[in-house]
């Protein structure tokens, strides 16, 4: 039993087995976890959903199945729809469970409901396009829903002729706000929306009202920097908005509707939403900062009464759950900083149970319920994880060479002995506005517990300009690419070096995206202090990204504070090509082939230039249907392999070519 601060972790820890074995990137890539939970009005029947990744070499390509499970109180849980299903959006009303699924015939994803009590699932609502999210009044006569219109069939035939022109952001749809009544007399669902793109629909409770998340396009641009909250009657009439700039996330109403908490930003330029306001709606939607000084990241917030509200927040590489109440604006822990690192909340209003998903380094996201004093773990998703070597993973403090206070978390290798010295893998998060927490950091991008039987070490830093530390802390890489920011990942591996746990000529770098860049870089104005790069779907020059993304007014509002045609040299000297002839780090780059945030060509270009100059080696992998990152089982699976491979060849082996491109796949069929 683990006791931490304030509160005791039941059930969590798992026994130490008497033997222990390795894990394989196969079963890194397939570990089932829990990824949405709800909380029924009692609070303690609970619906979840769990991930099940596909089987590689044995299941076609495609997306991983997704369960359905229902746990009450502390008991064990019970499978209500398993097998080749892909269930989402799980939601309760009364003795009613709601999920989003495309089951059977059905063309588009639709709305379905079961009884709590189990047995056949019924067809709730269907529509004419897919239904991208939904709520339902808490009386369930009313049904609100996300979905586009009716695709017009007349492009279908066209294309059939050969007409097939795409005009570039353009010819993008509204996803529209539509309303059910199922008490209606043609019980047809109702068009409330035209011109905007709806991201989100709520009930606002004790009124007839909705609450919606809009954005003036449909681009990915306009739904991170141009969205706002507005309340709307049942005939979609704006009732009032809720005041607002920059990034949005989660808003939720008290249970009597008076008061709306939303996670937001702290101006246009903060780069992620992680400030905690309340909107009272007797005052004229007046706006509280109810966290004004909070040195961490609001990450979930839901309603426990009418005066209370719970919150979770990062803080650090750590997660804490807190209540505030509404009279004096004060917070109370409820679990404390500790092993686990907690993703979202769910509560049941006038109920004192907290339902959380957390991670933690032994275990991938499972559910778990806070009540009193006590955490209890209420899923096992990978009972054969309890056989697994778990190496030895900490939260380490350093100083830039500016003084600057950082984090990260170390992974050190499963045989570690001291004063020996290891060879490193460095992971390097995207955004930059995101963090590492201590707690479950296997990705197909980061076999952590495959590497540390290796004989790896592994870093992940959290460098500035990174969230969980606070508004100034996430502005400190703004105006300065590849600057300071990456200077702290050469001091956060000098660290390592001086306290030797690390070779410092055997380190590598790897990362995605704003990683990518990272790995990139790493590779070439910075090649003296990394001896293998693996880069994924990453950054290598700063002008034509920018003309080529999906995201550039985010990239000018948060991250880089300046247009490339104000300063073109700066932006080609901080970009990976402009230093590719200094380039002596083997590097490996894997590119989803569809991804629109970081267009395939940014790793065209570092390949054709470091390849052109032929004085390292250099590899260039694409995903044919992967976007900003890979989706797919099989394709997650081939990654992990050419990464670990890369690294191994050049960091272990030392050597000084390219290993064969293929991979054993076919032997495995």
């Amino acid at each position: 039993m683990l006791r931490s601060i304030g509160v005791i972790l039941v059930a969590a820890v798992l026994t130490v087995p008497s033997f222990a074995r390795d894990i394989t990137l196969q079963e890194t890539v397939t570990v089932k976890s829990i990824n949405s939970a709800a909380l029924a009005a009692d609070g303690q029947l609970a619906a979840f959903t769990r991930v099940v990744p596909r089987t590689p070499y044995k299941d076609e390509d495609g997306g991983a199945y997704i369960e359905l499970h229902t746990v009450h109180g502390d008991a064990t849980s019970v499978p209500f729809i398993t097998g080749k299903e892909s269930v989402r959006s799980v939601s309760f009303n009364g003795q009613t469970i709601y999920f989003l699924a495309k089951r059977d015939d059905a063309k588009h994803t639709s709305l379905y409901k079961m009884a709590t009590t189990g047995g056949e699932a019924q067809l709730a609502l269907s529509h004419d396009a897919a239904i991208s999210s939904y709520a339902v009044s808490n009386n369930g006569r009313y049904i609100a829903f996300r979905a586009r219109s009716k695709a017009d069939e007349t492009k279908s035939k066209l294309a059939k002729k050969g007409f097939k022109a795409e005009i570039y952001e353009e010819q993008n749809e509204f996803t529209h706000l539509w309303l059910y009544d199922t008490q209606a007399d043609d019980a047809k669902p109702v068009q409330l929306s035209t011109d905007t793109q709806v991201l989100s629909v709520a009930f606002r409770p004790e009124n007839d009202q909705l609450l919606v998340r809009v954005a003036p396009t449909a681009l990915v641009d306009d739904n991170y920097m141009s969205t706002q909250y507005q309340l709307l009657d049942y005939d979609g009439k704006q009732v009032s908005a809720f005041e607002s700039v920059g990034k949005l996330g989660k808003a939720e109403f008290s249970p009597d509707g008076r008061y709306l908490a939303v996670i937001g930003a702290a101006d246009y330029n903060d780069p992620a939403s992680g400030r905690l306001y309340v909107y009272d709606t007797s005052k004229e939607n007046e706006r509280t900062n109810l966290l004004p000084d909070y040195q961490g990241h609001v990450q979930d917030i839901a309603w426990r009464r009418n005066d209370e509200l719970i919150w979770l927040g990062h803080r650090g590489t750590q997660s804490e759950v807190q209540a505030l109440t509404m009279q004096w604006f004060e917070s109370r822990m409820l679990m404390e900083p500790s092993k686990l690192v907690a993703v979202d909340i769910e509560v049941a209003p006038g109920k004192n149970d907290v339902l959380v998903r957390a991670h933690s380094s032994a275990h991938p996201t499972e559910l778990f319920r806070i009540s009193g004093q006590n955490i209890t773990r209420l899923t096992n998703s990978n009972p054969w994880l309890d056989d697994v070597t778990m190496p030895r993973q900490e939260t380490i403090s350093y100083k830039a060479r500016d003084g600057l206070e950082l984090e990260g978390v170390v992974v050190y290798p499963t045989d570690y002995t001291e004063g020996k010295r290891y060879p490193l893998i460095m992971v390097v998060h995207g955004g930059p506005e995101a963090h590492y927490s201590n707690g479950w950091l296997d990705r197909y991008g980061s076999p952590v517990k495959y590497a540390a039987q290796q004989g790896y070490a592994l870093f992940f830093p959290n460098y500035r300009g990174s969230t969980g530390r606070g508004v100034e802390f996430s502005k400190l890489g703004q105006n300065d690419y590849a600057g300071k920011e990456f200077d702290d990942l050469v001091d956060g591996k000098n660290h390592l070096v001086e306290m030797g746990l690390v070779d410092e000529t055997k380190v590598g770098i790897t990362g995605g995206s704003y990683g990518g860049f990272a790995s990139a870089w790493g590779a070439t104005a910075l090649t003296e202090h990394f001896a293998a790069s693996v880069m994924f779907v990453g950054i290598s020059d700063n002008i034509s990204k920018f003309g080529t993304t999906d995201i550039a007014k985010e990239m000018h509002a948060v991250h880089a504070r300046s247009y490339p045609w104000e300063k073109w040299q700066w932006y080609l000297e901080r970009s990976p090509i402009y230093h590719a002839e200094k380039a002596r780090t083997p590097i490996l780059i894997m590119h989803g082939k569809e991804d629109t945030r970081v267009h395939p060509s940014q790793s065209m270009e570092l390949y054709r230039y470091l390849k052109t100059h032929g004085k390292v080696p250099v590899r260039l992998v694409l995903y044919p249907g992967e976007g900003h990152g890979n989706r797919r089982v099989a394709a997650q699976l081939d990654y992990s392999m050419r990464l670990m491979r890369w690294m191994q060849h050049f960091l272990v082996e030392g050597n000084k070519e390219a290993p064969a491109h293929e991979l054993p796949h076919a032997e495995q069929l």
